[in-house]
């Protein structure tokens, strides 16, 4: 993944993490695999991990241990008022640069 991918990817995946979250309750395993089937094969478990801790220490998330068949309980996170709110911020927030990033990109023109 190139420098830019990488530094755009930081300032967004939270809202994609949200965003996944919105549709269905995940694990961190789950969610990593899901964002590698999305192409995104460069990040690393770690990086969810550390994102997981800061979005339910700032309440965006309901968290549920639920029993492993292996080891020990897994966290299972879900989207709660705030993180909605917070993802609908985010929705917004894109909508505003994509719009200003094409319209500049067609004037480049």
């Amino acid at each position: 993944m190139g420098k830019q991918m990488t530094e755009l990817l930081k300032g967004t995946l939270e809202g994609i993490v949200l965003a996944l979250l919105s549709g269905r309750a995940a694990y961190g395993y789950e969610i990593t695999a899901w964002l590698r089937e999305q192409g995104f094969a460069d990040i690393a478990e770690g990086t969810i991990y550390a994102l997981l801790v800061r979005i339910e220490q700032r309440g965006l998330v309901d968290v549920e241990k639920v029993p492993s068949e292996k080891g020990p309980p897994r966290k299972v996170y879900s989207l709660n008022a705030r993180g909605r709110a917070d993802l609908a911020e985010f929705w917004t927030t894109w909508g505003f640069l994509a719009e200003r990033l094409e319209r500049l990109h067609h004037e480049g023109r």
